[in-house]
């Protein structure tokens, strides 16, 4: 199973963090890093994301 790559609009919705915080996040290292899809495109990975979440769930 290939590992979907979610944009920055599905993130916030499934975190249901806003924009500023998830950079702001990323910057502390609190949050997955994005991945660079292309010159002004990044993406997450959903495990990754996922992870993220169940992370916090367990905490």
């Amino acid at each position: 199973m290939t590992d979907k790559i979610l944009r920055c609009r599905d993130v916030q919705e499934v975190t249901g963090l806003s924009r500023s915080t998830i950079y702001r996040m990323m910057e502390r290292d609190d949050f997955p890093k994005a991945t660079r899809l292309g010159v002004r495109a990044i993406g997450w990975r959903q495990s990754a994301v996922a992870d993220w979440i169940e992370g916090r769930c367990d905490g």
